[in-house]
C-alpha cells in the first residue's frame, strides 16, 4: 500500500509539472478567470441537484397525499429549476471547452517550439531515446491531456462538492439502525461509503491493465498511420518497384498488432463495463431495499424514502467518482505517460544541446569559410570517420567534395550546416555570409507554389516577376501560372523538378555559400550542365561546394576534396 501511495503521489507530481506552466504563465488571469467561472458553475449545479432532493420529497409526498395543487405547483418549480439547470450546464460546457482549447494552444505553441528549438527535431530522429511519433504526441496526447484534466478534475470537484452536500441530508433523513444491539446513527451514509469503498477497490483490480493497453494502442494507431503516410509519400517510389505486394503485407502486418491489441482492450474493456454496470444498477434499488422497511413501518412518508433514494444515489455517485471514471482515468493515464516521455525526450536532447553542442559554427572577420581540427563522428557508436581535417574555401570559389558511399560527405555539409552534434572542430564563416544547403532530396512545403520556390523565406519576400524569372531559368516555365495554387508540390514534381525548384531557391535567395549536396543528380548530364552554367553565371560571388559522384561537373570546379575513409582524411587537390 505505502508503494502504491508513494506512485501515485510521484505521478501527480509528473502531472503537476506538466499542467503548472500554463497556470503561471501569461495567460494566467484569463485561464483563471475561466476556471473561476467553470467552478462556480459547478458548484450551482450541486446547488441545484439539491433542490432537485428536496422537490423529491415534496412530490412524492403531494402525491401520497393526492394534493394536486400542489403538485401543480411542484411542476412549475421544476420547470423553473430544470430550465436554470439546463442554461448553466450549457454555459459550463461553453466555458471548458474555451479553457480547453486556450490551454490546448498555449501547450501546442510551447510544445513547437522545443521541438523545433535547436534542431531538437532532427536530433531526436538521430537517436529516438525512447520516444516516437512525435507528430501524435503534439497533434493528439496534447489534446487527450488538457481535455482529460479538465474534465476529471472538474468532475472531482464536483463528486467532493456533491459529496458534502447530500452526506448531511442522508445523515439527518436516513435515521438510525440497531443490529445485534448496536445503534448506527445514520446508517444509510455507512452503507453507501461502504458500497463506493468496495466497488473502487475491485474496479482498479479489474481495469488496472487498461493503462498499459490504452498506450501501446495509441504507439501502434501512430505507427499504422505513419506508414500510410509515408506510402503515399513515396507512391512513385513503391509503384516503379512494384513493391505493392510488400506494403501491403507491412500494413496489414502493422494493423494485426493494433487488432489484437484492441481485442485486449475489448476485453479489459469488457470486464470493466459488466462491473460498473452491475455496480451502477444495483446502487439504484439497494437504497430503495435497506430504506423500505422504515417506509412500511410508517416512521417515514413515501417522499421521505424517495429522498433517501435521491440523497443515496449522489452520495454514491459521488463517492463512485473512481469507480465511473475509470475507463476515462486509463485513456488519460496513457495519454499523460507518452506526454512525459515525450517531455523528457525534450529535456534530454535540450541539455545534450547545451553540454555537448553541434561542432560549433563560428562568425569571424575573415572572408572565407575554414574548418579547423574537425573530427566527424557517427551517432551511437561514436566512430570516427573523418579526423583532424582542414580546409578553406574562398569568396567565389567553386569546391568539389568526392569520396566513396558513406565515406562522410553529407556528414561533412551538416557539421558545415551547423546541425551535426557528433564530433568536434572549429568551423567559421564570414560575418554577415548567407548559406544555402541543397540536399539531393530537397524539402518542399504543402501550400502555394510560391510558398514552395520561396521556402525557407515568406512568400512576399519576393516579387512575382522575380520567381517567374527564375522559374523559367531553371527549365519550370509550365509551372509560373501556377503560383497560387495550394498542393502537395512533392507530390506533383518529380524527383528532376523538384531539384530545380530548389536551384530556383538558390537563385531567389543569392546565398554567399552555396552547398549542393548530389543537388542535380537527378537531372540528365546536358541539363545538369545547363545548371552548373546558370549558377555561375547568376552567382558569380558565391561559392559553390557540391558533393558529386558525376565526373562531368569537373570542370565546372577549380578545386577538390576527397574523403578517404580507411585514413579517416580530407585530401585537398587541384579539380582534374
Amino acid at each position: 500500500m505505502s508503494q502504491l501511495f508513494i506512485g501515485a503521489h510521484s505521478f501527480i507530481g509528473k502531472v503537476w509539472s506538466l499542467t503548472r506552466p500554463y497556470w503561471q504563465s501569461e495567460e494566467r488571469g484569463r485561464a483563471w478567470a475561466l476556471l473561476l467561472a467553470i467552478v462556480s458553475m459547478t458548484l450551482g449545479m450541486v446547488y441545484l441537484d439539491v433542490q432537485f432532493n428536496s422537490w423529491y420529497r415534496e412530490m412524492y409526498n403531494s402525491l401520497e397525499q393526492k394534493n394536486s395543487e400542489d403538485f401543480f405547483v411542484l411542476m412549475l418549480y421544476f420547470a423553473f429549476l430544470a430550465s436554470l439547470f439546463v442554461s448553466v450546464a450549457i454555459y459550463k460546457m461553453y466555458l471548458t471547452q474555451m479553457l480547453t482549447m486556450r490551454w490546448r494552444m498555449w501547450l501546442t505553441r510551447r510544445y513547437l517550439d522545443e521541438w523545433l528549438d535547436r534542431q531538437t527535431y532532427y536530433r531526436l530522429e538521430l537517436d529516438r531515446r525512447g520516444t516516437d511519433n512525435p507528430d501524435q504526441r503534439i497533434a493528439d496526447d496534447l489534446r487527450l491531456f488538457t481535455d482529460g484534466t479538465l474534465s476529471l478534475s472538474l468532475g472531482l470537484l464536483s463528486s467532493l462538492v456533491t459529496l458534502g452536500s447530500f452526506l448531511a441530508i442522508l445523515w439527518t433523513i436516513s435515521g438510525s439502525i440497531t443490529l445485534f444491539g448496536f445503534t448506527i446513527p445514520g446508517y444509510m451514509v455507512w452503507v453507501a461509503l461502504i458500497y463506493a469503498v468496495i466497488g473502487s477497490i475491485l474496479t482498479h483490480y479489474v481495469g488496472r491493465p487498461l493503462i498499459a493497453i490504452n498506450f501501446n494502442q495509441e504507439r501502434l494507431e501512430a505507427d499504422f498511420r505513419f506508414n500510410l503516410i509515408r506510402l503515399r509519400e513515396n507512391a512513385e517510389g513503391v509503384a516503379l518497384y512494384q513493391g505493392e505486394t510488400s506494403e501491403h503485407q507491412g500494413l496489414l502486418t502493422r494493423f494485426e498488432r493494433i487488432r489484437a491489441n484492441w481485442w485486449q482492450l475489448m476485453d479489459y474493456g469488457k470486464r470493466l463495463l459488466g462491473f460498473t454496470a452491475s455496480y451502477n444498477q444495483l446502487a439504484i434499488i439497494f437504497p430503495l431495499v435497506v430504506g423500505a422497511p422504515r417506509y412500511f413501518s410508517g416512521a417515514i412518508p413515501l417522499g421521505g424514502l424517495m429522498q433517501i433514494n435521491s440523497a443515496f444515489g449522489q452520495v454514491q455517485s459521488a463517492l463512485s467518482w473512481f469507480v465511473n471514471a475509470y475507463s476515462t482515468l486509463a485513456n488519460w493515464r496513457a495519454s499523460v505517460d507518452r506526454l512525459l516521455t515525450f517531455h523528457a525526450a525534450l529535456q534530454a536532447t535540450e541539455h545534450e544541446a547545451e553540454t555537448a553542442p553541434a561542432i560549433p559554427v563560428t562568425r569571424g572577420d575573415g572572408r572565407s569559410l575554414r574548418a579547423d581540427e574537425l573530427d566527424l563522428a557517427l551517432p551511437g557508436s561514436q566512430r570516427i570517420i573523418v579526423a583532424n581535417a582542414a580546409f578553406a574555401v574562398e569568396p567565389g570559389e567553386h569546391l568539389l567534395v568526392t569520396g566513396p558511399s558513406g565515406s562522410g560527405k553529407s556528414t561533412l555539409f551538416r557539421a558545415l550546416a551547423g546541425i551535426w552534434p557528433y564530433g568536434r572542430g572549429r568551423i567559421s564563416i564570414p560575418k554577415g555570409a548567407r548559406l544555402l544547403f541543397l540536399p539531393q532530396k530537397p524539402y518542399v512545403p504543402i501550400g502555394t507554389l510560391r510558398d514552395a520556390v520561396s521556402f525557407p523565406a515568406s512568400a512576399g519576400t519576393f516579387d512575382d516577376h522575380t520567381i517567374i524569372e527564375s522559374l523559367r531559368a531553371c527549365r519550370l516555365e509550365n509551372f509560373v501560372d501556377r503560383l497560387d495554387e495550394t498542393s502537395n508540390w512533392s507530390m506533383l514534381l518529380s524527383g528532376g523538378e523538384q531539384q530545380r525548384l530548389a536551384v530556383a531557391r538558390a537563385l531567389l535567395h543569392k546565398p554567399d555559400f552555396l552547398f549542393l549536396d548530389e543537388a542535380t543528380a537527378a537531372l540528365d548530364a546536358k541539363l545538369e550542365e545547363e545548371i552548373y552554367s546558370l549558377l555561375t553565371a547568376r552567382l558569380p560571388n558565391a561559392a559553390i561546394i557540391s558533393i558529386s559522384h558525376h565526373p562531368a561537373l569537373v570542370a565546372f570546379h577549380r578545386r577538390q576534396i576527397v574523403i578517404d575513409p580507411v585514413r579517416q582524411t580530407l585530401q585537398a587537390a587541384p579539380a582534374s
